[in-house]
């Protein structure tokens, strides 16, 4: 995973393979961590509030290979992805 990247690949829990579109990335200094959020490309969802939108935390590998996805396991990240989601779609609609 890196920064800039517009879609990703993502093993879901029965091992497939799914592409998934990158809506936004961001850093989290108080976490030390980036974060990823991404919805599956190819679902049938064409109408916005029907998005599954995905979240994982990464980190950046300073050799620039690509950082693996992890899963966010705090309610505090949580809180924090769910805010800066909101953030993106009141912006995305004006």
């Amino acid at each position: 995973m890196e920064h800039g990247e517009k879609q990703i690949t993502v093993i879901d829990e029965d091992g497939n393979e799914q592409l998934c579109e990158v809506l936004f990335t961001f850093e989290s200094e108080e976490f030390n961590k980036s974060y990823v959020l991404y919805y599956p490309l190819g679902s049938d969802n064409d109408d916005e509030e029907e998005m599954e939108i995905h979240a994982s935390s990464f980190s950046p590998s300073a050799d620039g290979e690509d950082g693996e996805l992890e899963p966010i396991e705090t309610e505090e990240e949580w809180d924090l992805v769910e805010e800066m989601l909101n953030t993106f779609l009141d912006e995305e609609e004006e």
